[in-house]
């Protein structure tokens, strides 16, 4: 394992952060193995999105005013879903969803809409993409891994659908419903990705066809 280094101009940060090796250590029939023993993380991006761009002031509340998932996107998310179920991932209900109305809407679709909670943190990954400040930037991850360091309950593992982080910070950009695994390590020691899945990656393993 290393420590990540996240590029930021004129800036280099250390974050509390450590990779697993992906490929030759870890298939991805090893890697849902242990997902079913729990006490992961499953960061998810949600599924493809019209095109264009959210409404500069756009109301939470009011999907008109937001990029929606397409018809491509809600499939992805319906087979991810299914592809989730066939591989016997033990998930923490609710699963979590940024407030926007595509991360929402692909939570729903995927695992059912009483299943799903939203959680406004997630809101702060969305913003990176919105060319804030250095200092934002190193809050934002501060608070993201403060986050992610907590475990879930035993035999579990927590689902969140959210945004990509902006190339070179974070976990890095994600293409739709691209899962990040990150094992939390508990309070003050950060979390290790152990991974990532592509949907490709994820139907595969389950056998559901793409």
């Amino acid at each position: 394992m290393f420590r990540l280094f996240i590029l930021i101009p004129c800036f280099f940060l250390l974050l509390g952060t450590s990779y697993s090796a992906w490929g030759a250590e870890i298939t991805g029939s090893s890697l849902i193995k242990d997902l079913q023993k729990g006490g992961y993380i499953l960061y998810i991006r949600h599924g493809d999105a019209t095109v264009g761009a959210d409404q500069q002031n756009f109301s939470l509340t009011d999907c008109t005013t937001q990029r929606n998932l397409s018809v491509l996107g809600k499939e992805q998310a319906e087979k991810y879903g299914e592809a989730i179920r066939k591989l016997n991932i033990p998930l923490q209900i609710p699963v979590e969803a940024s407030p926007l109305c595509r991360t929402l809407q692909t939570a729903q679709i995927a695992f059912g809409t009483q299943q799903v909670k939203v959680n406004d943190f997630w809101l702060n990954i969305y913003n990176l993409s919105q060319n804030p400040s250095t200092e934002k930037i190193n809050s934002t991850l501060q608070a993201f891994t403060n986050e992610i360091e907590q475990i879930p309950p035993t035999h579990v593992n927590r689902v969140i659908i959210a945004h990509s982080f902006p190339p070179g910070i974070g976990v890095g950009e994600l293409a739709s419903m691209e899962t990040v695994i990150l094992k939390p390590l508990g309070d003050q020691k950060g979390y290790e990705v152990i991974g990532k899945l592509t949907l490709e990656d994820v139907l595969q393993l389950a056998g559901v066809s793409n």
